[in-house]
């Protein structure tokens, strides 16, 4: 069977009757169906199958007036009997996803949750229209529809509209929530976070807690937030974290299914390399690989790991972590990049305000976030979880190395020096610049330790990278380009003709060839000068230009320019 890889496509309906390759998770349905727990919360990592999982169970679950079970009669829920086959297009389903309110201001967030609230409304007009509903119900829905609904008719809408729906078809009612947690992060990180929460805990209360007419609610989100008093007193919520085996293998992708995909895109034979750079989660303690990750890689048509899951993963509540802990992580930090493990505390619910003033619960998030993995997990007699946590892979490796040091030594390092480094770069004093590269080297002694890293230099030349970031505004950094006779790499490009323009090229002395510090900065040196690629920026009006050559080893620097002006000999005549 050719594979038809459906990267992004999260509908279920659509990926079965497009026939696009899919990798069965069907048996979830069981298992939701089995579960004595009435209302289920599964916290994971984004881009491990969550809303696609949510929306299978609602084209199983929804009762239409088509059938749907066409669409599962070749999975394994086909087989698992025909009691599982009864609840197929049985009950009245309630589906919404939040993973789109990101917004700025609480107003803003007031009105797309309207908004959503009225597009779940206008799914079940009928019940006005057929006149199911009391005066007063009929009132409310209309202002829902309409959305001039105040915020107690907002808070009930969920349990108002699953009680209409049980009373007209009889059936109770299914609830899917996505991405619960989204407006959450955002309203944390914006200044929204009293009301966001104040809005959560009225509606997901009403819809979920002693709700006679519900059957089953079921919710996803990136953590369960806890201590915030949204799932107060709902004693009917059960929350399988990726550290409970408990439904391990539906979330991500089962060493097994991997297998399976990599002999179907007939590239079996780089399945170690897939390994190395995809696996290492391990949910429930079975292996898990990330599943966008390696959809992208047997989507590109070269076939090269990259580090996909970094391009589209939400990192702005990460980063604000890491800026604030700063020093107070960088020993733990150290040793994760060194491939070595470190043992916290977890928490499994954690309260999102406390994160800033706890430097210890940063791991906890880092780890459900999809950041790190739990290697061993032990419970103490008071019941505290230690966890001795490694990163996962080398995906989120690079990710370490890259952008989280780069957030990491922005921290330590403060705006001032930063401006300072730059400031030295752009006049071409290769003095200064060596002296404060030297500085960052000394005051994050292990980030130079690459023993683990493949390409060391991917590390010098990310750190580097994140210092320029400040420099968008006047000027053009790129990584790599193409530029005079070659590939530099990093050149810095001005906006507007008449600014100076920076050629930089990085050299590591290889240890293993007996390379020593100034053989590595000579060889950039020359390598600047034969292949100009400075001609690129004189080209493009930069004045003056300066081409520095970069040299690392280990927790040394040395930096020069590639090119002196020398001195002239004069004669005096007498």
């Amino acid at each position: 069977m050719t594979l038809r890889i459906p990267l992004g496509i999260s509908d279920f309906s659509r990926l079965r009757e497009e026939r696009l390759s899919y990798v069965d998770k069907s048996l979830f349905i069981r298992d939701v169906i089995d579960d004595t727990a009435s209302v289920i919360l599964f916290p994971r990592p984004r881009r491990f199958g969550k809303t696609l999982n949510l929306s299978m169970l609602r084209a199983f679950f929804e009762k239409s007036p088509e059938d749907r079970w066409p669409l599962f009669a070749d999975l394994a829920i086909a087989t698992a009997g025909d009691a599982y086959r009864a609840h197929c297009g049985r009950y009245p389903t309630l589906a919404m996803t939040f993973k789109d309110v990101k917004t700025r201001s609480w107003q803003d967030c007031q009105d797309l949750l309207s908004e959503l609230i009225s597009r779940l409304y206008g799914e079940h007009r009928y019940l006005l229209d057929l006149g199911a509903l009391s005066s007063e119900e009929a009132v409310n829905f209309a202002a829902i529809l309409d959305k001039s609904a105040n915020n107690a008719v907002l808070w009930d809408s969920l349990r108002a509209l699953s009680q209409a729906l049980h009373r007209h078809h009889g059936e109770r009612v299914l609830i899917l929530i996505d991405e619960y947690d989204t407006p959450i992060h955002a309203g944390l990180a914006a200044g929204y976070y009293d009301d966001i929460i104040e809005f959560f805990r009225n509606f997901l209360s009403g819809g979920l807690k002693d709700n006679s007419h519900l059957y089953k609610g079921v919710l996803t989100g990136i953590l369960r937030v806890a201590k915030d008093s949204i799932f107060t007193g709902l004693n009917n919520l059960e929350v399988y974290s990726l550290l409970r085996p408990e439904y391990a293998g539906f979330f991500g992708f089962t060493e097994a299914e991997v297998g399976a995909l990599m002999e179907q895109g007939g590239c079996a034979d780089k399945l170690p390399e897939v390994q190395h750079w995809y696996n290492g989660y391990l949910f429930g303690g079975q292996v898990i690989y990330n599943p966008w990750s390696v959809l992208s890689y047997l989507k590109s048509q070269d076939r090269q790991p990259r580090p996909y899951w970094a391009e589209t993963s939400g990192n702005d509540l990460v980063r604000d972590l890491i800026m604030e802990q700063g020093g107070a992580i960088q020993e733990d930090w150290e040793r994760l990049l060194r491939g070595e493990t470190i043992e916290k505390k977890l928490r499994d619910n954690l309260a999102l305000r406390e994160l800033g003033d706890d430097p210890g619960l940063v791991w906890s998030f880092l780890l459900f976030t999809g950041y790190l993995k739990v290697v061993r997990l032990r419970q103490e007699e008071d019941g505290t979880l230690l966890g001795t946590l490694a990163v996962p892979n080398r995906e989120v490796h690079t990710i370490f190395a890259e952008r989280f040091s780069k957030w990491l030594i922005k921290s330590v390092g403060g705006d001032q020096e930063q401006h300072k480094f730059l400031a030295a770069l752009l006049s071409g004093d290769a003095e200064q610049v060596e002296r404060y590269l030297a500085t960052i080297l000394m005051r994050h002694a292990s980030f130079h330790d690459t023993a683990l890293f493949q390409q060391p230099e991917r590390f010098y030349h990310g750190l580097v990278l994140g210092l320029l970031v400040s420099l968008s505004k006047g000027y053009e950094v790129r990584s790599n380009p193409e530029a005079g006779h070659g590939r530099c790499d990093l050149l810095i490009s001005p906006r507007q003709a008449g600014q100076p323009g920076v050629v930089l090229e990085l050299k590591v002395a290889d240890r293993r060839k007996r390379e020593t510090l100034g053989g590595a900065l000579k060889a950039a040196q020359r390598q600047l000068i034969e292949r100009d690629y400075a001609a690129t920026l004189r080209a493009g009006g930069a004045a003056p230009v300066h081409e520095l050559a970069v040299a690392w080893s280990q927790k040394d620097v040395r930096v020069a320019l590639a090119r002196r002006v020398k001195k002239t000999k004069t004669t005096h005549k007498e």
